[in-house]
């Protein structure tokens, strides 16, 4: 069922699976257990082959193990990838044959929900293994704390970039309205924002127009429009050399994973004078939500306490990268990085 592909960007493990009789097929990369076990998230997307669900799971994986050590998380980084449509190709059958596969993996992954996939799909991967996190009766949904440490984190941004501590009338763009970018936008609203917003799916952003007042612009227009920050909330690379030379905000801040399309876009945003929310340090409160089940009973007051604490996370980046005038990316990798290290001389 599985494959091993080896030194793939220093990465522990990458491995394609398939199981014909369900139609399962995709990508589980473990990228580094110093911390702890790789945990991530499940993403169901219907790549064009093999080769593009392993790049995304391999850049998503290192991701996690960034965001992971940031968020002083006992855990790893590691995601998997399944090639489908989550609209269509969906079934009992095909997530218990996940459950089975990351069962193999005996504890050095650990699973939970990502874009695309559900709440019921994870209970049916617990149902083959117990390598598995955001389930009913614990911590459930990711989407809701994945927004709150979102919106705490723009407030963050507003107040260094911006000079004020409330977000009434901030012109805040939101792309993508899935989970996430929908409960966001709920946040936004309820704080006095003015949004305006964007999704490939209509009815999306029909529910969102209706419900929150928002202004409505077509997919590719949403990085063009005059806002005050710009919260990208689907799927990475986003943020590249066309896209930058076309923003018109002054922040940049939101949910999705991987939104530079190279380590040097985020370079690009600040000599654009653009203040750039690391997306791995923003966006961590699914993951301190669903990790959360590996200490116990679950507690969801201590669960958002440190969710919220994202925004001190931020505030301590970007005034380190003020006095050291490099970018918020920059110094995020550095906290990372110094984590890690210190992990390893412990372990040596």
């Amino acid at each position: 069922m599985a494959t091993r592909v080896q030194d793939r960007d220093a990465h522990e493990q990458v491995l394609s699976f398939h199981d014909p009789a369900t139609g399962l097929h995709g990508v589980v990369a473990i990228h580094d257990r110093t911390l702890g076990p790789a945990m991530g998230g499940c993403r169901m997307w219907p790549y064009a082959d093999e080769a593009a669900a392993m790049r995304d799971a391999m850049r998503l994986s290192r991701g996690m193990t960034f965001k992971n050590a940031v968020a002083g998380l006992p855990i790893g980084g590691g995601k998997a990838v399944i090639i489908g449509d989550p609209r269509t190709d969906k079934s009992e059958a095909l997530f218990r044959a996940f459950g089975r596969f990351v069962h193999t993996l005996q504890g050095r992954y650990i699973t939970a929900e990502d874009v695309g996939v559900s709440v019921q799909d994870m209970e049916w991967v617990r149902m083959e293994t117990p390598h598995v996190a955001g389930l009913r009766g614990a911590s459930g949904d990711p989407s809701p704390l994945t927004a709150r440490g979102v919106f705490v984190g723009i407030q963050s941004a507003v107040r260094h970039r911006l000079g004020t501590t409330s977000l009434r009338g901030v012109r805040v763009a939101v792309q993508g309205l899935g989970h996430v970018g929908s409960h966001l936008c709920r946040e936004l609203h309820q704080a006095g924002a003015s949004l305006i917003v964007s999704d490939i799916h209509q009815d999306a952003v029909s529910a969102i127009v209706e419900q929150y007042d928002a202004v409505a612009v077509a997919p590719d227009a949403i990085l063009g429009v005059e806002a005050d920050v710009f919260a990208p909330c689907a799927l990475g690379a986003v943020l590249n050399d066309r896209t930058i030379a076309d923003l018109r905000v002054a922040i940049v801040a939101g949910a999705a994973n991987n939104q530079l399309e190279s380590e040097r876009h985020a370079e690009a945003l600040r000599q654009r004078d653009i203040l750039y929310a690391p997306d791995y340090v923003i966006n961590a409160g699914g993951i301190i939500n669903a990790a959360s089940e590996l200490e116990g009973p679950y507690d969801r007051d201590r669960v958002l306490a440190r969710v919220e604490g994202i925004a001190g996370t931020l505030d301590h980046i970007f005034g380190r990268a003020a006095s050291e005038q490099v970018s918020p990316a920059e110094v995020a990798d550095a906290l990372a990085l110094e984590r890690l290290r210190a992990a390893r001389r412990t372990a040596a």
